[in-house]
Order: structure tokens, then sequence, then C-alpha cells
């Protein structure tokens, strides 16, 4: 009985495979958001899953934006695909060179931990941690989240 459920649960993790895309980016739109040129020839617009960095116009949106840039500058971009969104967009978990983009933003303070979106509970303490050290956004009086700020701009 307990093999044949396990068999049965390796079975559901191997067909449920997350699908990957690697390619070289053309642009970054800001701090969560950026093209990948796939398939030589192919852009798909991708947004880290799980985080909202600040908007332009907010505080630390250029560092966000400039971050970003950084790490997807030393190639080697795996997306390991998890939604996509109402505009089309891949959602996903973003690795540049072996480091996890998504929770390199989170621990250096240049973004929110999205929980409405994602559970991770590494993610919730890489934010806490960056709250706790005052860094990046986190040095601010009254940071105000992304989805707070896009709401009074509408």
């Amino acid at each position: 009985m307990k093999f044949s459920l396990v068999m049965m649960a390796l079975l559901l993790v191997f067909s449920c495979k997350l699908k990957t895309l690697t390619g070289t980016v053309v642009r970054v739109a800001d701090g969560d958001t950026f093209t990948l040129l796939v398939d030589g020839n192919r852009q798909v617009r991708v947004r880290l899953h799980g985080i909202d960095c600040p908007e332009r116009g907010q505080p630390y949106s250029r560092v966000a934006t400039g971050h970003l840039r950084t790490l997807l500058a030393k190639g080697n971009i795996r997306v390991t695909e998890m939604d996509t969104d109402r505009y089309g967009r891949t959602i996903g978990i973003v690795y540049a060179s072996g480091v996890n983009v998504n929770e390199s933003l989170l621990a250096n303070g240049l973004a929110w931990h999205s929980s409405a979106f994602d559970r991770n509970p590494v993610w919730v303490e890489l934010e806490a941690l960056a709250r706790e050290q005052r860094l990046g956004l986190w040095a601010e009086r009254n940071p105000v989240a992304p989805w707070d700020w896009r709401k009074t701009r509408r």
C-alpha cells in the first residue's frame, strides 16, 4: 500500500514537470519585468514570480531596475515558468548564472514578497530580514507597496 502511494506521488511529480526557457535578455522594462529572446528570434516577456518591485516614480524603482539589469547581464538566463498573466507575460522564477534573481531582489530590499501569489516561507523570511536590516526600500520611513501605489494612479 505504501509503495503504491509513493509510486503514485512520484508519477504525479514527474507528470507536472515545469517548462523551462533559456535565452538572452534583450530588454529590461523595470525591476520585475524583462524580455527574453528564445529559440533564436522569439521574444518572451517575463514577469518575476512572487515579487513586486517599486513602480516607475516610486523610490527605489531605478535601483531595482539596475539590480535586475546587473544580474541578467551575467548571462545564462533560465526561467522556470510558473504561470501566464492576463497580459500574456510568462510568470517565472529566474536564474542568472545560477543566482535566483527573485530571491536576490527580495534579499536586497528591492521588492515586496507577493504573498497573494506565493507562499514560499523562504521568501517571506528574505523580505523580513531585509526589513529588519532596513535594506533598500525598507530604509524609507513609510514604503508604499506597488499594488497600493498603482491603485492611487488609476
